[in-house]
């Protein structure tokens, strides 16, 4: 069986109540599943294709789930004891789940309450670690 993932998305975007507040727990639970820092602006944060920021005029807090690919089930693990450190509330700590043999995931609350997971589906070859761009 054969998946293609990687470019559906261009970004995700956010919207949180408290800027640096969500910019401290995304930045923790990102790294414990192996991303750089990101970039904080008194306007956004960013990691990858991850934008959160205040809503602008006419627009509210967003609530959506969000999960996230770990490379293995220690890192799931990681993500979910990082994300409750971070301020984040429990919702199904980690575990398989019964979606597919083999998913083992962690879910938790954000600061604003948007559902947030991370999920190991089990052993794989990747054809590359990331999708690499190059601006013409």
């Amino acid at each position: 069986m054969q998946f293609h993932r990687g470019r559906l998305f261009d970004h995700v975007h956010l919207n949180v109540s408290d800027l640096k507040r969500s910019a401290a727990f995304y930045a923790a639970i990102l790294e414990a599943i192996g991303h750089p820092p990101g970039l904080l602006t008194e306007h956004f944060f960013q990691v990858d294709e991850l934008f959160v920021s205040p809503p602008g005029p006419g627009q509210a807090i967003s609530h959506v789930h969000l999960a996230f690919q770990a490379p293995d089930r220690e890192t799931v693990q990681r993500f979910h004891a990082a994300a409750i450190a971070a301020g984040g509330t429990d919702n199904g700590g980690p575990g398989e789940r019964h979606y597919h043999p083999g998913y083992y995931g962690a879910f938790l609350l954000d600061p604003d309450g948007n559902n947030i997971e991370t999920v190991f589906h089990g052993p794989a070859r990747r054809s590359a670690p990331s999708v690499v761009l190059e601006a013409l």
